[in-house]
């Protein structure tokens, strides 16, 4: 996977899952050790292009290339040339000049790190754009349900909430029906995508018959950034219908894993101790967040010229 570009979950092939989850579970042995460092990309440079706040996705790259000896600079939209009305392609051919080994991009447009990806001699790897995908979450969550249940096929993961306007969500229901799980999503009507089901998924209205027998429940943030207008009357209504607790959670399985990709807001979609105790696995998430962004440095990291490219 040497100078491939990682946009999405949808176009990649299911051994290309495995072998990256494969990887990152080798990668969380460094984690692991006292020294949490190896000498893998010495010598090689990696630049976070991130148009959007973010706390996880972007701080985990920056450790996971460090842990690998990479180089790692950080873009700031705000002092860049970017202000000084610079184009968007402009500012990616400036720092692909400078022979980057990988660029990771992350957008609120959609669409925006394959723009970079058709210009750009590095590896662009999509840490998110718009309502798009964000891949590495979801080979992240792949990760944690993988270790914590043992295995992928066969499971029923129910995502819970606002469907339309999530990234997340859209990645994660390619990933996990490529490994051969049953996936579904519940919200309300103004949250669900029109024709959803042909993504392979089963929609529900109603949490309960979405969480009955469950194995994964995953909880998303309402996503206020991407909403124009008003999808549901109150936040209170939103959280009592659709919101996770302890009670709501009896619907699934007993040994059922609760999930989130955070931020949380506590309260709305999941209870206070609900996101802080087991059967909560959201740290682990995040844990496990470093040593996968480690694998896709690792397998994708290396410049390729405009020829491989076409």
């Amino acid at each position: 996977m040497i100078g491939q570009d990682l946009l999405g979950i949808e176009n990649l092939e299911r051994e290309q899952i495995e072998l990256i989850l494969e990887t990152a579970e080798r990668m969380q042995e460094i984690g692991a050790r006292e020294v949490k460092k190896v000498p893998t990309l010495r010598g090689h440079t990696l630049v976070n292009l991130f148009f959007e706040p973010s706390t996880r996705t972007q701080t985990s790259f920056e450790i996971a290339g460090k842990r690998l000896s990479a180089d790692v600079v950080n873009f700031s939209a705000s002092s860049s040339s970017l202000t000084k009305a610079e184009s968007l392609l402009d500012t990616g051919k400036t720092i692909d000049a400078m022979d980057p080994d990988a660029v990771i991009v992350r957008h609120k447009v959609a669409g925006v790190p394959q723009r970079l990806a058709d210009v750009l001699e590095a590896p662009v790897i999509n840490a998110g754009d718009g309502a798009h995908e964000h891949p590495s979450q979801a080979l992240l969550d792949m990760l944690t349900v993988s270790q914590e249940k043992g295995r992928i096929e066969g499971l029923t993961v129910a995502i819970i909430g606002d469907i339309a306007h999530s990234r997340v969500a859209r990645s994660n229901i390619y990933g996990f029906t490529k490994l051969g799980a049953e996936v579904r999503v519940a919200g309300p009507p103004t949250m669900l995508p029109a024709r959803v089901e042909a993504l392979g998924v089963k929609a529900y209205t109603s949490l309960r018959e979405a969480l009955d027998g469950a194995d994964v429940v995953m909880a998303l943030r309402i996503q206020n950034e991407r909403i124009a207008g008003a999808c549901f009357p109150s936040v209170r209504e939103y959280s009592a219908t659709f919101g996770l607790d302890r009670v709501k959670l009896r619907y699934a399985r007993p040994d059922a894993i609760v999930m989130h990709p955070g931020p949380v807001n506590r309260g709305v979609e999941l209870s206070h101790d609900l996101a802080d105790q087991r059967p909560s696995v959201v740290l682990d998430q995040v844990r496990n967040g470093v040593a996968l962004r480690m694998a896709l440095l690792y397998l994708i990291a290396g410049r390729r010229s405009a020829v491989e490219r076409g």
